[in-house]
């Protein structure tokens, strides 16, 4: 089942569910890192049913669709977006739907393909109930995971080294009134401390930093290098009002842990 192509959106159009309908900005071109971004559009939903054969032409909907992809040249001519029978005799830019649990995730992977049988995997983009997303880059989910894991423990080395200088430098101050007071109890040997102290520190400074992300695919550009590009003067406001970007999808997982004291 086709529908009818839409027009992308022109430079005066802008969708009410992302930008609110008031002085809507473009969004960023197909390609970019949009992993912080969410499209859902609820009149749609509420008129369609999101299956198989509907689920393409809501994606088209969204700023993550790329207007000159195959999958569209098939749909001016009337013929289904994700035709594998078409799509394999085209070369370019295409999308085709990788995973469907009815109605309430779809996967669709963005691919540049060379030849019927040799594609290249660029984009992952997920529809969960409605609102679709963009899939962050594996490396960039281990990259953040490592340096996550680097931080912390590097932290930890830290701690570890002032509560030891800390019981060190009170049981030096006590020990002589202590003595007199108190019967003896079993020393603690501040050589031994200090020695422990300078191998966690050692430690803590021999790990190394976080490694760099793996290079992006062709086409992709990191959202931080698209915005700075298009910045606008009246877009700059003071850096201390803002909050820093981050990734709301790979960040998600360490802020629902417990925290051990």
């Amino acid at each position: 089942m086709a529908a009818t192509p839409v027009p992308p959106p022109g430079p005066g159009m802008g969708n009410p569910n992302m930008d609110g309908g008031a002085n809507p900005a473009m969004p960023p071109p197909p390609g970019t890192d949009m992993t912080g971004i969410c499209f859902r559009d609820q009149l749609w939903l509420n008129t369609y049913p999101l299956d198989r054969n509907l689920v393409f032409d809501y994606f088209a909907l969204s700023p993550f669709y790329d207007w000159t992809c195959n999958n569209e040249q098939l749909r001016s001519r009337a013929i289904h977006p994700l035709d594998l029978s078409q799509l394999s005799k085209m070369t370019g830019m295409e999308y085709m739907l990788s995973e469907v649990m009815e109605p309430h995730l779809f996967v669709i992977r963005k691919q540049k393909r060379d030849g019927p049988e040799k594609v290249t995997p660029v984009l992952t983009y997920y529809i969960l109930d409605g609102s679709i997303y963009q899939s962050p880059q594996l490396g960039n989910v281990f990259a953040a995971r490592i340096g996550r894991a680097l931080y912390h423990i590097s932290k930890a080395f830290t701690i570890a080294s002032t509560k030891l200088e800390k019981v060190g430098n009170a049981d030096a101050d006590n020990e002589s009134v202590s003595s007199e007071s108190k019967p003896q109890k079993e020393a603690i040997d501040i050589k031994e401390l200090k020695r422990v102290d300078h191998i966690l520190g050692a430690l803590g400074r021999k790990l190394p930093p976080a490694p760099p992300p793996p290079a992006f695919p062709e086409g992709y550009v990191p959202l931080t290098a698209a915005s700075d590009a298009d910045k606008a003067p009246e877009d700059q406001q003071p850096s201390d009002g803002q909050a820093p970007s981050i990734d709301p999808i790979i960040d998600q997982g360490p802020a629902k842990r417990l925290r051990i004291q």
